[in-house]
């Protein structure tokens, strides 16, 4: 028999079914407990920390640089059989799977699919469409109440999310983003900052998707990460909330976003049996993303499990309406150094927003952020 422990994060979605499933593989002789943490320490969490204390640990893929640096995460090189291997990258959904390799290896597998797309309550919109550019929710947002994700890292994430629908995704020019396409995207958040939701401003995606279920508040919110288990809700006193892609530039095309979602991961600690893989590779498997993952809430990361259709008759159509934006979606800068970048740069630009400050003098405090914490000789 065989015990382990793991950390994952405290919502349905990241939790309900690594419960479930902790108890189908009990029966099977692998023993494993899962804790849970906040959303934000999910986030922001020094990944070696979690290492020395929990064998699985479910992170974000910008924690793979400072992991690699540690040494505290054993690459799937190193235990993932090959044809397994091959057959989790090629069911996997857009950059999901990709975006756990850094230094030449694969630090996690893509547990979890999620990135940056619009959310709505229809009925709240008086019989109106959902803005799908840019350009048409400057008026939109001047006429129903509006949401925007800003507090933790979400406020950055959100401005270079908008980059990537101008045409420039961050970091592509060795430098933070060009003059042209930053005060664009600033002038734009600056915007529709003042029509937003007071009240949203310190509330992290589950927050703010809570208020949006569960009071008329919030209309819309151009970018936030999607969590399937609000598009139809199992809770009489919740109102679903309908997901759509991101908005695009249209002379670009592109639905800006930004990837999220969580990769599972075998700390160094962990002494790793054949159970154990036979476990990781069975939540990855087709079958059950499409169907045990999302009985139990989960966001499952396999391309098969987005587009089939009892799933999506089950979730209010979630999946097939946002996969192109998952497929499309930019991909963090993984270096040592990131996350630093990413809490301080969401706090300056959080702040200038707040203090009504011009995007040139925003741009220059974020240039001078990521300069700081960017080693230009390593890696994105």
């Amino acid at each position: 028999m065989f015990e382990y422990r793991g950390i994952t994060w405290n919502h349905p979605r990241g939790y309900r079914a690594l419960e479930e499933s902790a108890k189908i593989w009990w029966e099977r002789g692998v023993r494993i407990h899962w804790d849970k943490q906040p959303l934000e320490c999910f986030e922001s969490a020094r990944i070696e920390e979690l290492c020395a204390s929990y064998d699985l640990v479910v992170f974000d893929h910008p924690h793979v640089g400072e992991a690699a640096g540690f040494n505290c995460l054993s690459p799937l090189e190193e235990w993932l059989p090959e044809d397994q291997f091959r057959t989790v990258r090629e069911k996997s959904i857009g950059p999901a799977f990709a975006s756990y390799c850094y230094a030449g290896k694969h630090w996690a597998l893509p547990l979890d699919a999620a990135t940056q797309v619009l959310a709505c309550r229809p009925d709240l919109l008086g019989g109106e469409e959902p803005p799908r550019t840019w350009p048409d929710l400057r008026t939109f947002a001047e006429r129903f109440p509006m949401g925007l994700s800003l507090a933790g890292p979400h406020a950055l994430l959100s401005l270079f999310s908008i980059c990537v629908a101008h045409g420039e995704p961050p970091f592509s020019r060795r430098a933070l983003v060009s003059r042209e396409v930053g005060l664009a995207a600033l002038e734009l958040m600056s915007c529709l900052f003042q029509w937003m939701e007071p009240g949203a401003l310190e509330l992290n995606p589950i927050g703010i998707l809570e208020i949006m279920s569960r009071t008329n508040r919030i209309a819309c919110c151009p970018l936030i990460y999607g969590y399937v288990n609000y598009a139809a809700p199992n809770d009489p006193g919740c109102q679903a909330v309908k997901f759509a892609n991101a908005p695009i530039v249209p002379q670009i095309g592109r639905p800006g976003s930004t990837l999220g979602g969580a990769g599972i991961g075998i700390s160094r600690r962990t002494k790793i049996s054949e159970g154990l893989i036979a476990y990781l590779t069975w939540l990855l498997n087709e079958q059950t993303q499409i169907e045990f993952l999302t009985a139990f809430d989960g966001q499952p990361s396999s391309l098969p499990a987005w587009i089939d259709p009892g799933v999506n008759r089950r979730w209010n159509d979630f999946y097939q309406d946002t996969a192109e934006t998952v497929k499309q979606a930019w991909v963090r800068p993984r270096y040592p150094g990131y996350i630093q970048f990413q809490n301080e740069g969401s706090e300056i630009l959080r702040q200038s927003l707040c203090d009504n400050i011009s995007a040139p003098k925003i741009l220059s405090r974020l240039e001078d952020s990521f300069n700081h914490h960017h080693p230009h000789d390593r890696e994105v």
